[in-house]
């Protein structure tokens, strides 16, 4: 009987609540659970998009803080690893009390990450090598220091620039008690109270105001914002919070466990909270196509998208999201946070493709990202415990080795999965999180606001390193990087693995490749019966041509038999054994 649990997942800030993603399915004796796309696909249904953390890819001032300019000089590095696109966190103008999603100006580049022209230099020179580009959009709070909110302060309760956020009187005699119960993400209460005695709302960090999405004057601002990006030769948007836009009416109290995530068993939809995957948020997102749709229309062989960063459960809501007249893609949250365990991967992969099959949308695979401990960590840690927000010296520490081949093999399989894929930079060179930062040079606000119960995401936030012996290694000209990057990463370096056979960049770069080859990203899939299902995640992807490409992950304690007729090894996470069988924590591609 499989463990409920395998099933089950939790958010990054929301402490230590399971939450159920997946049915446990039924085991189909039908072939092919998802069909091929046609030949003349939009790019973005197979894309492999690669996420720059700009403060952490590369630095070109020595000032130990990434910039836009180092971005432009490493793209060719991008195009030999052979992703499609480059994802960009924020690199607005903030004063980054939350790393830059507290934005202060929307059309403009913090001093820190460069200029506008530096901006556009680099969607130039990603172009010319065949690059997309898709910048973070920030929809759901702005920082305090935005012109709005410091209009809304000077301003009376009830005036137009406080209509702009959402602002209430407290509760009590003297109106002293917050609102209402909501908590902040990252800790406490979700709201602030202000000089003369009202309260304004923040689902964040307390510089991160919540903005009114019921305000035409908001809607409009980010219709523009849209625009000034598209004219500016974007290929499209990843937006931050997709789900949290717009709050029930009434703003009533919750009593749920962690907001919307309830306790382990429970099976509430995430639209049961006041505060996210509101209905409302549709007519927003389809306001926001049409503009994409639009520009796509204009030059069609510059076709935009937008993916959501939308934390919904369970399946049946997150497919409201990416519909033909919304988002394109959807981040595939469940899959990223589904333990190493076969019969729930198994689940997983089937559900997002049939529910997404269920609206003609893509899937969207993910591994890591900014917000997780990275998974070549995560998946080194025993995968009957909860999934940490952060490691620390004093944790329970990953096994290395067991983390990396499970990563590479994971890594393996779900670029073989049709649909698109997201990749976080530094993690085609198996790198660990940092578990060493002491507390001192924490920047999450999560840390902050948890007093420390919480270390947050620093680990999965520290430079990337590009040359074992060279400054910081390789981030940039200063010895110091504004976070302390740890020894060990020294021998995950770009330079000890570029070209080196079995390294896991050398890995990254043969599984792109045979990917865009074989049409993987749009083909379809079928399982691949004969093996364990509680130890051997098998299938097929079946290209619009015909050709089939036999995928094998062995999650099991013992090595497994391959299938002879499904052809030779096109690339494996690891060795086999001698008699050719798969390893434990293993995947191959056969063909």
């Amino acid at each position: 009987m499989r463990d409920a649990r395998r099933s089950l997942w939790r958010h990054p800030s929301r402490g230590g609540a399971w939450c159920p993603v997946t049915s446990v399915l039924e085991r189909t004796s039908e072939s092919l659970i998802h069909q091929p796309d046609p030949v003349d696909a939009p790019w973005w249904r197979s894309a492999v998009i690669y996420q720059i953390y700009p403060r952490s890819f590369a630095d070109s001032n020595g000032d130990g803080v990434g910039d836009l300019p180092a971005v432009t000089d490493r793209l060719p590095y991008l195009t030999a690893l052979g992703v499609d696109a480059i994802w960009l966190s924020p690199f607005y103008v903030s004063p980054m009390a939350d790393a830059g999603y507290d934005v202060t100006d929307y059309r403009d580049i913090d001093p820190l990450f460069g200029t506008l022209a530096d901006a556009d230099a680099m969607i130039a020179r990603a172009h010319e090598l065949g690059l997309r580009v898709i910048v973070d959009l920030v929809p759901n709070h702005t920082s305090n220091h935005h012109v709005w909110f410091e209009a809304a302060l000077a301003a009376a309760p009830g005036s137009p620039e406080r209509e702009r956020y959402v602002f209430r009187d407290g509760k009590g005699p003297d109106g002293s008690e917050p609102p209402n119960n909501w908590k902040s993400n990252f800790g406490g209460s979700a709201w602030q109270r202000v000089d003369d005695g009202q309260w304004y709302l923040h689902l964040f960090d307390y510089h991160q105001p919540d903005l009114n999405w019921q305000n035409p004057e908001v809607r409009a601002e980010f219709h523009d914002i849209i625009r000034y990006w598209l004219d500016r030769g974007v290929d499209g948007f990843r937006v931050d919070v997709a789900h949290g836009l717009v709050k029930r009416e009434g703003l009533p109290d919750f009593n749920g466990v962690n907001h919307d995530f309830g306790p382990e068993g429970d099976r509430l939809p995430t639209n049961t909270s006041p505060f996210w995957d509101q209905d409302g948020v549709h007519e927003i997102y389809a306001g926001w196509r049409t503009i994409l749709d639009e520009y796509t229309a204009a030059d069609p062989t510059h076709e935009r998208m937008m993916c959501a960063e939308a934390w919904v459960q369970p399946a049946e809501r997150m497919a409201l999201y990416v519909r033909d007249d919304e988002f394109q893609q959807a981040f595939n949250f469940p899959f990223l946070a589904t333990h190493w365990y076969a019969d729930a991967l198994h689940d997983v992969i089937e559900l997002s493709l049939r529910s997404n099959d269920s609206v003609g949308a893509p899937t969207t695979w993910v591994l890591s990202n900014h917000d997780v401990v990275r998974h070549a960590s995560r998946l080194g840690l025993p995968q009957d415990l909860p999934r940490p927000n952060g490691i620390g010296a004093a944790d329970p520490q990953p096994d290395e080795a067991l983390g990396l081949r499970r990563a590479r093999a994971a890594t393996t399989l779900m670029l073989a999965l049709p649909g698109g894929a997201y990749l976080y930079q530094g993690e085609e060179l198996g790198l660990p999180d940092s578990t060493e930062l002491p507390d001192e040079v924490r920047q999450d606000p999560t840390f902050r606001f948890t007093k420390g119960v919480e270390l947050g995401r620093d680990g999965c936030r520290v430079p990337i390193p590009w040359v074992k012996d060279a400054p910081s290694f390789g981030f940039g000209p200063s010895a110091e990087a504004w976070l302390p990057q740890p020894a060990a990463y020294g021998a995950y370096a770009v330079d000890q693995q570029d070209g080196v056979p079995g390294s896991t960049l050398e890995l990254y770069r043969t599984l792109l490749r045979i990917r865009r080859e074989r049409r993987l990203g749009n083909g379809g899939m079928e399982w691949l019966t004969g093996f364990d299902d509680d130890a051997v995640v098998a299938l097929v992807n079946v290209a619009g041509s015909g050709e089939r490409t036999t995928v094998v992950a062995n999650l099991g304690a013992t090595p497994v038999e391959l299938p002879a007729e499904a052809g030779s090894v096109l690339v494996a996470s690891g060795p086999l054994t001698e008699e050719g069988r798969l390893p434990t924590d293993t995947t191959v591609w056969l063909g």
